[in-house]
């Protein structure tokens, strides 16, 4: 077991930001469509409640990754973060803005759900991760999809899903 240092306010300020990087790396386990780095930040016996989904982290991972399989892309960002560590357990209350762009009847279409995980997260011989998250929508809309720009400028990088995703070919940026 990694232990904690020894001055309670530095290992809280370690405990935040481990925290913190994980629920990145779940973002982007979402984004880039990764499922082992998606289910890598729960606990086994974590529970979740979505409210289209309640449960373990193995269902709920299946099925977000399912859902997000078939929009055409994804991006999900952190807003401001308040995780507060108490010893070996932190509550989180995350929040977050999704795109998603979806087809519907074959139509482009431009999705936002903006939102709060309340979560409970667990350190275990010096591993945090997530114990409970839950998510809370605030607001939602869908609108036509609206990136004309994108289609005039060839010189812009897109983004991509999986191993064809620049942020994950460290070798690529490496050199650069």
């Amino acid at each position: 077991m990694i232990s904690p240092h020894p001055d309670p306010r530095v290992d809280a300020l370690i405990s935040r930001q481990d925290i913190y990087d994980l629920c990145c790396r779940y973002l982007r386990a979402q984004d880039r469509l990764m499922p082992s780095l998606h289910r890598s930040v729960f606990w086994d016996d974590a529970t979740t409640d979505y409210g289209f989904y309640r449960g373990g982290p193995d269902g709920f991972v299946a099925s977000a990754q399912n859902a997000l399989r078939d929009h055409l892309s994804n991006h999900h960002m952190m807003g401001q973060a308040l995780i507060e560590v108490e010893g070996d357990v932190g509550f989180g209350e995350i929040y977050f803005q999704a795109f998603h762009r979806i087809a519907q009847d074959g139509v482009a279409k431009d999705l936002f759900i903006s939102g709060r995980y309340i979560d409970r997260y667990e350190r275990r011989d010096g591993v945090w991760k997530i114990a409970h998250r839950s998510e809370l929508v605030d607001w939602a809309r869908t609108e036509p999809a609206a990136d004309e720009w994108l289609k005039g400028a060839p010189d812009v990088l897109i983004g991509y899903r999986g191993d064809k995703d620049l942020s994950n070919q460290r070798e690529v940026v490496r050199v650069r």
